[in-house]
């Protein structure tokens, strides 16, 4: 325990003016708009992931001194985030370095109508990096699209779990044939290539590379150049989707095992160029093929990737190193040919890729960027009244001192990745730009606090790297978000999140966010609208109560009763809307008729972007994710319940397409 006393301790002044200097939250305002205070030793806890230790009178008396003098208005912050439009003040005279070389002297501060991009301040009191983004980014064109989880997918020719050619095939169809203008996909961030494979797309090993369950093997070039005995190896390899379950680790290993036969006859090669940061990946996944794919847990000699150690290990382990390098570059040009099929087919949006709130503390980046994250919190949520302990995600967040200090490289080289195949992109709890609740090693969920970002600096790293990519962004800002969120995110142009079943006006009596549904005619322009998330009940799950029944029967349900009156009184709710809206003709229409109906009431929003998901419109009950549960639901691993050769010439899809198009037209 520290001095700063146990549970129940409220911070004091003193400990409130160093923790406010460090961007870390004494106090917050829960979902009901109520304050809640931090205790102390919390707040102690959370300042030591930080490197500020207030454990001692003495160290308390230096971190109040260094944060007195941080706050001073005549410190140069290490970053600096502005726009084009605005001049930024900097303390006295110095020097702005763009990247081109050119100079320019400044005094005071740093003038509007710079180019955007990247630059270097150097002043008496040191240098700072300087963000200069444009105003906003340009506002996506009115249209609709699909939104996948590609390893839902399966065709005759993908092995077991939805690959990138099934999505070429997917965005040629919809495009050209239906008209469609964008695919959302789920994270296709990379995995640790050992067993156990990880499922959830938001626990990646890598938000900086792709992962390689998502190949098409028979599309590579090095398929094609193999001589018939290799072919015919590989071939043989092709497991079958068994069950209504992705079996990850079966696909991996024949997936695996196929890779390695067709880069041994292609000749071994590694990939082309340098990269450091493949360089390092590739590195991290030959160790853990050697060590396992803990690397917490490797010799402590290995655990930094700039020892002397790892430099050894790797010019030992080159093959392997070469072979994951490779194997990222095969991806990057799937990606990239279904990018061009998008462009191709006519999609004025194009494939948009989203982005996971962090990776996994045992991998690839965790490993490689240890030095720029809290490696002994996890993300996660406060208490609220759906989880009324909180939440912890186990993911590592940022640190925002040391995402300043090295001018933002990590979170700028991780979209510049991601945005180099991606024609937009989705992040996800985008409030994370703003703020993250950090929960320290050891706390339970609701034993955490929030710690803030520079959200000007964070979002203008998004904005000049989605200008620069000509990409659209559009921001998760579902749940409990800070007014000034929407603000920022509708004055950069990037698009928010309207989700039918949370589209509800404040109730007339209590004031909360459970009133009527709101009409599509008030939904927010500058957004996306869908039905359901990967969180939610799909649309036939909803009107069946599936929800409430598998809910049930895994007994996270307190009464049972009362949610079924809910959920049966949601439906008739939503019905009555449809029929009211003229996208129904009567109550009882088949459930077929209703799904449309659901679709059409999306398409009819005045939103920038209206996706339909494929598990609504074939008739799939079970939604993706059910929060809460890990081995009790297969999260992650239901596949499609129809091929998609047969999705694609599906009544149903044609119908859901029809109705949207003809809404955006």
């Amino acid at each position: 325990m520290t001095s700063d006393g146990g549970p129940g301790t409220r911070v004091d002044h003193e400990l409130a003016e160093i923790a406010d200097a460090h961007g870390v939250a004494v106090s917050y305002l829960d979902g009901a708009q109520r304050e809640v205070h931090v205790d102390a030793d919390v707040v102690a806890d959370v300042l030591g992931l930080l490197d500020v230790d207030v454990t001692t009178p003495q160290a308390r008396r230096d971190a109040l001194a260094a944060a007195r003098e941080k706050a001073s208005a005549t410190t140069l912050p290490p970053t600096i985030g502005m726009r084009t439009d605005a001049a930024h003040p900097v303390p006295g005279r110095g020097v702005l370095t763009a990247e081109d070389g050119t100079r320019r002297d400044v005094d005071g501060e740093i003038p509007s109508g710079l180019e955007p991009g990247w630059y270097e301040l150097e002043t008496g009191q040191g240098r700072s990096t300087v963000v200069v983004a444009p105003p906003s980014l340009p506002d996506p064109p009115r249209t609709w699209g699909w939104m996948l989880q590609l390893y839902a997918l399966h065709s005759a020719r993908s092995w077991g779990i939805g690959d990138l050619g099934d999505l070429g095939d997917f965005v040629r169809t919809t495009g050209r044939e239906q008209g469609a203008g964008a695919v959302l996909l789920n994270p296709l961030h990379a995995i640790t290539p050992v067993p156990p494979v990880q499922p959830s797309p938001y626990t990646p090993s890598s938000r900086r590379f792709a992962t390689p369950l998502a190949l098409r093997i028979t599309d590579l070039p090095a398929y094609a150049g193999a001589d018939p005995s290799t072919r015919a190896e590989v071939d043989a390899l092709r497991p079958e989707l068994s069950g209504d379950r992705i079996a990850h680790d079966r696909v991996w290993a024949a997936k695996r095992s196929a890779l390695e036969a067709l880069w041994r006859g292609a000749g071994r090669p590694g990939p082309d160029g340098h990269d450091p940061d493949l360089d390092a990946f590739a590195t991290f996944c030959a160790l853990s093929e050697r060590h396992g794919g803990l690397w917490q847990q490797w010799p402590e000699a290995l655990r930094h990737p700039g020892s002397d150690a790892v430099a050894a290990e790797r010019a030992e382990l080159a093959p392997r190193v070469a072979f994951h390098g490779w194997v990222q570059q095969q991806v990057a040009t799937q990606l990239a040919d279904v990018r061009t099929a998008a462009r191709e087919a006519g999609m004025p949006v194009g494939v948009i890729h989203d982005l996971a709130v962090g990776c996994d503390p045992q991998g690839a980046d965790a490993w490689a960027l240890q030095d720029v994250l809290a490696l002994d919190a996890s993300v996660g949520a406060p208490p609220d009244a759906f989880n009324q302990r909180g939440q912890t995600w186990g993911l590592p967040p940022w640190r925002p001192d040391r995402l300043a200090a090295t001018g933002y490289a990590a979170f700028r080289d991780m979209l510049r990745a991601l945005l180099s195949h991606a024609d937009g992109l989705r992040i996800d709890h985008v409030m994370g730009l703003w703020r993250l609740w950090w929960v320290p090693q050891g706390r339970s969920a609701d034993r955490g606090t929030y710690v803030h970002y520079d959200a000007d600096a964070m979002l203008a790293v998004l904005a000049l790297e989605a200008h620069r990519a000509g990409a659209v962004v559009v921001g998760e800002d579902l749940g409990t978000v800070l007014p000034e969120v929407r603000e920022s995110l509708a004055r950069n142009h990037v698009l928010g999140s309207t989700v039918l079943w949370f589209s509800r006006d404040p109730d007339p009596e209590t004031g909360g966010d459970d009133g009527p549904i709101t009409p599509p005619a008030r939904w927010p322009e500058g957004s996306v609208a869908t039905i359901s998330t990967h969180d939610l009940p799909t649309a036939p799950g909803f009107l069946r109560g599936e929800q409430v029944r598998i809910r049930a029967e895994l007994g996270l349900l307190d009464d049972v009763d009362a949610e079924r009156t809910k959920a049966a009184a949601e439906r008739d709710e939503l019905v009555a809307l449809l029929v009211d809206e003229g996208h129904l003709t009567s109550a009882g229409a088949p459930e077929e008729d209703i799904v449309v109906a659901m679709h059409a009431l999306l398409a009819s929003s005045p939103c920038r972007l209206a996706l339909a998901s494929l598990y609504d419109v074939l008739g799939e009950t079970r939604q993706p994710n059910l929060p809460g549960t890990v081995d009790e639901y297969p999260n992650w691993r239901i596949p499609l319940p129809e091929t998609l050769e047969k999705a694609l010439a599906d009544p149903r899809v044609a119908r859901v397409a029809a109705v949207m198009g003809e809404h955006r037209g």
